[in-house]
Order: C-alpha cells, then sequence, then structure tokens
C-alpha cells in the first residue's frame, strides 16, 4: 500500500470514529432530553397533538398487583433510594391512586371498552385537545383529553391520558382519568388508575416501575 493510501485509511478510520462518538453523544443527549420529558421539565413549544392510537391495545389495572403484595418489592425500592416516604406510606399513596374496579381497558381505533367487574361497557371517542398542568413541585404534565362520541349508561364522557409523553409516541404505560366534567377530572390529583400491557406479568411491571 502506498504512502498516500495509508493516509487515506488511516483518515477515514479517523473520520469513522469520529462519527461514531458524535452518534454516541447525539443518543446520550437524546435519552437525556427524555428523561427530563418524562420527569415533567419540558417547553410548551415541544408539546403535540396525539391520537388515541398512541394507546391502543389491551391493558391491565395494577391495582391487584398492589393488594396481593406484587408491588411491595417496588415501594422497598423507593424507600431505599431515599425517599420522602416509609414503606407503608408509599403503599398507601399508591393504594389511593391506583384504586379501581375497571381491571381491563381494549382500545382499537377510537373504540375504548371498560371491563368493569364482570360488565363490558364500549364507546367511541374524539380527541378533545389537551392540557398542560403544573403540580406543587413545580414539574408539569400533559393530560390528552377525549369525549364520548354518543351518550351510553355506565360510560364517561370524557377520558383523559397521562402518560410522562408530550408528543405523538406509542405508550407504554399510562394513568387514566375519567368522568362527566372535563375541568374537575384536571384538577384531580390523587386518584390515576394506571394500566400496563395485558401480556405482562407483575414481575415485569416490577422491573418497568423500578426502571422509571
Amino acid at each position: 500500500m502506498g504512502c498516500q493510501q495509508v493516509e487515506v485509511a488511516q483518515e477515514e478510520k479517523k473520520e469513522s470514529a469520529r462519527k461514531e462518538e458524535h452518534s454516541h453523544e447525539h443518543s446520550h443527549s437524546h435519552d437525556e432530553a427524555t428523561m427530563q420529558i418524562y420527569k415533567g421539565y419540558f417547553e410548551d413549544a415541544q408539546v403535540q397533538e396525539r391520537s388515541l392510537q398512541d394507546w391502543e391495545g389491551d391493558w391491565q389495572s395494577v391495582y391487584p398487583y398492589l393488594q396481593d403484595g406484587t408491588l411491595d418489592e417496588v415501594f422497598t425500592y423507593k424507600v431505599e433510594q431515599g425517599g420522602d416516604k416509609t414503606f407503608e406510606e408509599y403503599k398507601d399513596y399508591y393504594a389511593i391512586g391506583y384504586q379501581t374496579t375497571v381491571g381491563r381497558i381494549a382500545i382499537k381505533g377510537n373504540e375504548v371498552t371498560f371491563f368493569n367487574e364482570g360488565q363490558e361497557l364500549r364507546g367511541t371517542y374524539q380527541n378533545d385537545g389537551y392540557e398542560i398542568l403544573t403540580y406543587e413541585a413545580g414539574n408539569r404534565g400533559v393530560r390528552y383529553s377525549f369525549k364520548l362520541d354518543e351518550a351510553k349508561e355506565g360510560l364517561p364522557q370524557y377520558i383523559q391520558f397521562s402518560d410522562h409523553n408530550i408528543y405523538p409516541t406509542k405508550s407504554g404505560h399510562y394513568h387514566l382519568y375519567w368522568g362527566d366534567n372535563r375541568e374537575t377530572l384536571l384538577q384531580e390529583v390523587e386518584h390515576w388508575p394506571t394500566y400496563y400491557p395485558i401480556q405482562m406479568t407483575g414481575h415485569d411491571i416490577v422491573h418497568e416501575m423500578i426502571a422509571h
């Protein structure tokens, strides 16, 4: 190989290393930005409309896992990480948050089915915009609201999703608020039934919660 060819090969090698380093930095920076959004720190301009497709799928409530002790590992972890509550206080806090009789929710297109103590209640919901909320701790969240197309007994007029995302993306889990008054729902911060994909085991959910 001639001297010039060696120099070219070396330059190509350096350029490749530079690109790899830039790619790693970009990925790291992207992860940091995503984590900040997840924690509730973002600009209004970053928030975008979302459709029900982001929550399409079959979902299970985590409340039964709290009741049977599966989630105890999560509360223990929070205490070990220097959280501001005792184990019992965490469990009580989440018991209020997760409490629900709706054990399963199925979403397909604009159709939402609530499985409530043996009853199946199905309705069509349309996009009703979003609201940016500021919490006491100083961080913020976005509630994505959907309104029932046609009144049906047993179905809430409004459903509002909160999943720590602020632009179109497939949700991995979500908190759901439902009721007949949009403004009242926006003020609810203590009761937030939470849903994960139905195929996940209790152990999978514990792992996900600890990872976040």
